[in-house]
């Protein structure tokens, strides 16, 4: 297990390095002077350069990538162009929006999609069964943004239960940023519900088929004992995998809902960075989705291991 996870690990580090060193050059490729952008177009010559002088833009590029590298290993993330403060605070400010709406939508997939599946798995053929597929049929067509105007209309505007949008701190009330949180989690969950169910259900009737269920079943195991014991837990590894991938979707492409919303998390902050050429800001929120989306894989690899022994004695 140990020489499992090391070896993670290491995939880790060297994929976090690779992105890092993509983000950089790209970002450097995209036209656009970050000092023209500060300055504005009036700015004269001199000014300019003093300012790229200053930022450490007339340097060779792999020196300013040695630098922010290091800044990124300590802590120090730059100065955003536009705001004129530091990036680690402002990415901070925003990721206590998006990870609890990424951790609550993730809570309704689950609580909702996982027992859908199984009840479609069990009841295969049945009028339930094909009322889980129509559902989660529909809930595939549907984007998060449309359900989530819909769910605004119904929940705010006409029954008045749930804000229509902004967002209450964390350390003004706690209750007031859960019900802020909850009509956008709900937008996102349900859509990743449907996902759930569908593949809930398909992977559980594969596992329901096999000889050790058959044989579960012919000793006298109760139905439930077979289901919860045996299949559920031979069913997880894709539907694990699904889940890391929609957690990272996640935190990754929350923009749209947020606009929706007027929630200020990292997608609208970076909506408005690329709106507002503000550069630093975009290529260090980048960095961290991506790190973020690289930590999940890896947290889904540590997943399998625990399910499945023989994942990691290979």
């Amino acid at each position: 297990m140990i020489t499992y996870v090391f070896r993670r690990l290491l995939s880790l580090i060297v994929s976090c390095f690779l992105i890092s060193v993509l983000v950089f050059v790209v970002m450097h490729v995209i036209p656009g002077d970050p000092a023209q952008i500060m300055l504005g177009t009036e700015a004269s010559p001199a000014t300019l350069s003093a300012l790229r002088v200053q930022l450490g833009l007339d340097r060779p590029i792999y020196v300013q990538y040695g630098a922010w590298a290091r800044g990124i290993l300590t802590g120090d993330l730059g100065e955003s162009l536009r705001y004129h403060v530091p990036i680690l605070g402002l990415i901070s400010s925003r990721l206590v929006v998006t990870v609890p709406l990424a951790i609550l939508a993730m809570l309704i997939a689950v609580v909702i999609g996982l027992p859908a599946g199984l009840y479609a798995a069990t009841r295969r053929g049945a009028p339930g069964d094909y009322g889980v597929i129509a559902l989660s049929q529909a809930g595939l067509s549907i984007p998060s943004f449309w359900l989530g105007i819909l769910l605004m209309l119904v929940f705010s505007l006409k029954l008045r239960w749930l804000p229509a949008g902004g967002f209450v701190p964390w350390s003004k009330s706690v209750a007031g940023a859960l019900q802020s949180l909850l009509l956008p989690a709900a937008a996102l969950g349900l859509i990743r519900a449907a996902v759930v169910a569908r593949l809930g259900r398909s992977s559980l009737l594969e596992v329901l088929g096999r000889d050790y269920i058959r044989t579960a079943r012919g000793k006298g195991v109760r139905e439930i004992v077979v289901l919860w014991k045996h299949a559920l837990r031979n069913s997880l590894i894709p539907i694990v995998t699904v889940l890391g991938m929609q957690f990272a979707s996640l935190l990754a492409g929350a923009i749209i809902i947020e606009n929706v919303f007027y929630l200020p998390g990292l997608g609208r902050l970076a909506f408005q960075a690329i709106g507002q050429r503000d550069l630093p800001v975009v290529q260090d929120i980048v960095v961290l989705v991506a790190v973020l989306v690289v930590g999940m894989n890896l947290i889904v690899d540590l997943a399998y291991a625990l399910l499945d022994p023989r994942i990691r004695l290979e």
